[in-house]
C-alpha cells in the first residue's frame, strides 16, 4: 500500500503525491465514498491517504483509506442534502486576506472565518491587503478594524502583494509549514501567491466594477510546494463560512474575548443574550468587547444552523 498527500481535489479525481515525490491521479474506492461521510467531499486537499497503484505507466491509483486528520476547515455546502464542504485539512496556519473595498470584507465574514479556525484549532493570521491602493482616510479605517482583532489576540499585518518586503515577510512566516490562503474573490490571493512563488503563475482577474466583486479564478482547492519546505493551499473565493457542528452553548467559547471572562457571568450556561449580570454584555457596554464582534455572535446564534437545539 502506498501513502501520499492529496494536492488537488476536483470532485471525482484526486492528485496524490507519494512519499517519493511522484504524483498519481486517483479515484475513490466505491464503498469509501459513502461510508459515514457527511460532507460533499469525502477527501480534501491536505489529506494523508493510503492508495494502491492501478496503472503505474499512466500514474493512476485508487484511494483506499484516509488517515486521521490533525484538523480541517469547513464551510457550509451549497448542496442542501449535505452539511459541510471540507475546504482543506492538516493545516498549520490559515491566512485570511481582507480588503476594505474592491471587494469589501465585512466583520461578519472575518468573524466566521476566525470562529471556524478556533473550533478546529488552526492558527489564523489576518492580512489586510492592497494597502498601496488606499487613501489616508481608508488607511485609518483599516487601522481601526485591525485594532479590534489585535486586542482580541489575533496576528494582523498590513501588506501589499506588490511590495517585495511584505512578500518576503509572508514567505518567512510560511517556512516549514502548510499554509492555507483564503478570502473573497478579488482580494488578491492569487496575486500574492504569484508574488511569493512566480513560477506557479496562478490565474488572476480584475474586479467587476459593477458588483465590486472578484471573478472566480480558482474553482477548486489545490496545494503547491514552495521553497523553504513550505506548502501552500490556494482555495476558491469563498462568499461565506457556515459554522457547523456546534452547540449554541459552546459558540461563545470560540470568541477568545468572551471565553476569557465567561466565568464572571452569573450563570454557568450564560448565552450572553438576555441573562442578568452577563460579563460579556457588560464588556460590550464598556467597550472592552467590540460591538461588531458581539453582533457577529448574535447573528450566528440566531441562524437556523445545525448547532441550534
Amino acid at each position: 500500500m502506498n501513502k501520499g498527500i492529496v494536492y488537488r481535489s476536483t470532485g471525482s479525481w484526486y492528485l496524490v503525491k507519494d512519499t517519493s515525490g511522484d504524483f498519481f491521479s486517483c479515484r475513490i474506492k466505491g464503498k469509501f465514498r459513502i461510508q459515514g461521510i457527511k460532507s460533499t467531499n469525502p477527501i480534501a486537499v491536505g489529506d494523508r491517504v493510503d492508495f494502491e497503484i492501478e496503472k503505474e505507466a499512466e500514474s493512476l491509483g485508487i484511494i483506499n483509506a484516509i488517515e486521521p486528520r490533525d484538523n480541517y476547515i469547513v464551510r457550509k455546502s451549497v448542496n442542501l442534502s449535505k452539511q459541510t464542504h471540507i475546504i482543506a485539512s492538516n493545516i498549520d496556519q490559515a491566512f485570511l486576506l481582507i480588503t476594505l473595498n474592491n471587494p469589501p470584507t465585512f466583520f461578519s465574514f472575518i468573524d466566521r472565518f476566525l470562529i471556524t479556525a478556533e473550533a478546529y484549532q488552526i492558527k489564523a493570521i489576518l492580512l489586510f491587503n492592497k494597502m498601496d491602493k488606499y487613501s489616508e482616510e481608508e488607511k485609518l479605517e483599516i487601522k481601526a478594524m485591525q485594532s479590534i482583532y489585535e486586542k482580541t489576540g489575533y496576528t494582523c499585518h498590513q501588506i501589499s502583494s506588490f511590495n517585495k518586503k511584505d512578500v518576503a515577510f509572508i514567505s518567512k512566516l510560511m517556512e516549514g509549514k502548510c499554509s492555507m490562503f483564503s478570502g473573497h474573490s478579488g482580494v488578491g490571493k492569487s496575486t500574492l501567491i504569484n508574488s511569493i512563488s512566480p513560477n506557479l503563475n496562478l490565474k488572476t482577474k480584475i474586479i467587476s466594477e459593477q458588483h465590486q466583486q472578484g471573478q472566480h479564478t480558482t474553482t477548486y482547492a489545490e496545494m503547491f510546494d514552495l521553497d523553504g519546505n513550505a506548502r501552500i493551499i490556494d482555495t476558491p473565493g469563498i462568499k461565506g463560512f457556515g459554522v457547523v457542528d456546534m452547540e449554541s452553548e459552546e459558540l461563545g467559547n470560540y470568541f477568545p474575548e468572551f471565553l476569557k471572562i465567561k466565568n464572571s457571568c452569573k450563570f454557568n450556561n450564560c448565552l450572553h443574550v438576555d441573562e442578568p449580570k452577563c460579563a460579556v454584555k457588560e464588556g460590550v457596554e464598556n467597550k472592552t468587547i467590540a460591538a461588531s464582534r458581539y453582533k457577529s455572535y448574535l447573528q450566528l446564534l440566531e441562524e437556523d444552523t445545525p448547532y441550534r437545539n
